[in-house]
């Protein structure tokens, strides 16, 4: 009787903790996650870039929204990155970039850990105060009871005439001394999330 009872109260807060983190929020763990993206010059040179301060989170709805801090892109060589953020992304006036979606839930939070789903949705990129909506592949992996993982099955191909910065790419071409640089600008994310 006691071992019927102490199984039924197990499950049941099995249950109810599977519900409570069905209806919690998620936080992107920033110091794991990572935003990169690749430059071409010259026809054939690429440039490794990635952003180190990144914030998001995706609510109990599924709205998800990450947060990149323009200021905080990297690629090992300081004057590039000086000049892309005074140049390119005009940070001071544009602060940060925001990458927005609607994903459903449910798949993710019925997962076990070490599941997989794969996921294609529409994904909306604002940057410089301007919009364009491109269609994502995405991997969602469950961690654990409280994380699961968000990686880019294919880069998200980001041109720069979605968003009117051709004029900006060619004061950076000239200002580098380069001979052409690429309006086609591959992104791949890994970004880990953690309920609370």
């Amino acid at each position: 009787m006691l071992k019927t009872f102490l199984s039924s109260a197990c499950a049941l807060i099995l249950t109810l903790g599977v519900s409570l983190y069905a209806q919690a929020s998620w936080y992107l763990d920033g110091e794991s996650s990572r935003l990169s993206f690749v430059t071409t010059q010259n026809g054939n040179v690429a440039n490794k870039h990635r952003f180190l301060v990144l914030h998001g989170k995706v609510d109990r709805k599924g709205q998800a929204q990450l947060r990149i801090e323009m200021d905080s892109v990297n690629s090992a060589v300081p004057l590039r990155d000086e000049r892309m953020r005074d140049q390119l992304f005009d940070f001071k006036q544009f602060p940060e970039a925001q990458i927005t979606a609607q994903i459903n839930m449910q798949p993710i939070n019925e997962l076990a850990a070490g599941a997989q789903v794969e996921l294609r949705l529409p994904v909306t990129v604002n940057l410089r105060g301007k919009q364009h909506t491109y269609e994502a592949e995405l991997l969602a992996t469950r961690l654990d009871e409280h994380r699961f993982q968000v990686v880019t099955l294919e880069p998200l191909m980001l041109q720069a005439e979605d968003f009117a910065l051709q004029p900006e790419l060619e004061t950076l071409r000239k200002s580098a001394g380069l001979s052409a640089i690429s309006f086609s600008v591959p992104v791949n994310a890994v970004l880990i999330f953690t309920a609370r």
